[in-house]
């Protein structure tokens, strides 16, 4: 078994939708297993619609999701050649729509319905590509992944329960009689039936535990790049080629934000030793790049991530007391609380510093470190700079701006955190 992941710019039209079948169609022998995004820019619009949803404003909210219906249409009819929307995929806008138009949402559930609307990008994708595949004869078998991904009750940021998972993934695929599976990225359900999200950029987690539950021989994602680059070279104009990484160097980007790999895809994958491959979807003969547990030669060249809409913490008891022990305990649960992703922290004596993916939740954070004795100041519009295997040029040219508010630096790697627009790529 093998498994294939393609992202929403792999699927966004048509045309990507026939690659994904010239991909996968001489690859199905031995079986493979496909987790597929939402189409292009959807989870970016079905979060639209939940705010609008959120605020009350169904009206509104359904006129958005009719422009997403729309979009997704106008591929079908590409795919089809006209033919009338495919009833599987009538019956997902119809459960969407009726979300929408008969719910009364609360602020404290915003993360339940926010699983319960944006799932419906990668159940709709799906769907499209599975039936699209089917009448093109390329046999296959569609998965609810809601129905073999147990998950905790965390939602928007779910974790997969791995025992009870694969109980339930290996029974479906020991029931079906085709060799190709179609799976959706990103989503999950508790154990009582509640459709739970991973966190954004899921898919990839997705792949990876579906690879460990089926013990894999490797896993492909297909993306818009020749494989891995050490910089995202819609930001940095000058990136190179990195043929191979370890399980140990890809955990360490991701950590601090590389967008070529969900922060929680490796550890499934190095537990059972699979190797990830990143392979252009516009060539699939490229050899694209690999990240597995030994590498022929270490990395020489440095690694620029760049995370931005971030906020830059200060924390300090009012009492001047040390930011000791329980201290430290007691901020971290509050952060956790919020479900606020901390990615980098410098600490003195009487205060902590934290540079932290922005909350629709900060007004309340600070509230509540307040009213449990905290001072609380913080910049927002931040972007937090590594780089990995840094060189005293680069060094100089990130750090000596006016606008950076903290710099850390050790002997491999340096990190910068500075007002969002103000670095020279």
């Amino acid at each position: 078994m093998k498994v294939f992941k393609f992202g929403g710019a792999s699927v966004k039209s048509a045309e990507g939708v026939r690659n994904l079948k010239y991909i996968v169609e001489d690859q199905i022998e031995g079986g493979l297993f496909v987790i597929i995004s939402a189409m292009g820019k959807t989870t970016n619009a079905l979060e639209n619609v939940l705010e609008l949803f959120m605020k009350g404003e169904s009206t509104a909210a359904l006129a958005a999701f009719a422009e997403i219906e729309q979009y997704h249409n106008t591929i079908i009819s590409d795919l089809f050649e006209g033919k009338p929307v495919p009833a599987t995929i009538t019956r997902l806008y119809n459960e969407c729509r009726t979300i929408l138009s008969s719910s009364k949402p609360i602020a404290e559930d915003y993360e339940k319905w926010y699983d319960a609307i944006v799932s419906y990008g990668e159940l709709i994708s799906t769907t499209i590509i599975s039936e699209y595949l089917n009448a093109s004869g390329v046999r296959n078998h569609w998965v609810d992944m809601r129905k073999c991904f147990i998950t905790d009750a965390r939602f928007k940021y779910a974790n997969v329960d791995i025992e009870s998972s694969t109980v339930l993934l290996s029974k479906e695929i020991a029931e079906s009689k085709e060799q190709l599976f179609i799976g959706q990225g990103f989503i999950g359900a508790t154990i009582g039936g509640q459709t739970t999200t991973l966190g954004r950029e899921g898919s990839d987690y997705s792949a990876a535990v579906t690879a460990s539950i089926l013990d894999a021989e490797s896993v492909t994602i297909w993306k818009d790049v020749v494989g891995i680059l050490n910089a995202d070279p819609k930001i940095f104009p000058e990136t190179e080629y990195i043929p191979e990484l370890t399980y140990l160097d890809a955990i360490e980007l991701a950590y601090s934000g590389a967008q070529i790999i969900h922060p929680k895809t490796i550890k499934p994958l190095q537990n059972k030793n699979i190797p990830l491959y990143v392979r252009p979807f516009g060539d699939k003969q490229a050899p694209g790049s690999v990240i597995k547990a030994e590498i022929d030669r270490p990395i020489d060249v440095p690694i620029l991530i760049l995370k931005r809409n971030q906020v830059l913490l200060t924390i300090r008891p009012a009492d001047f007391s040390f930011v000791l022990e329980e201290r430290l305990a007691q901020i971290f649960t509050m952060l956790e609380e919020f479900n606020i992703k901390t990615n980098l922290i410098q600490t003195s004596a009487v205060s902590m510093t934290l540079a932290v993916d922005h909350s629709r939740y900060l007004d309340e954070v600070v509230a509540s470190f307040h009213a449990k004795g905290f001072h609380v100041a913080y910049n927002d519009g931040m972007e937090l700079l590594t780089i990995r295997g840094y060189r005293t040029p680069q060094l100089e040219k990130y750090s000596r701006n006016d606008n950076v508010y903290l710099a850390q630096r050790t002997r491999r790697i340096v990190r910068i955190v500075r007002k969002e627009g103000s670095a020279i790529y």
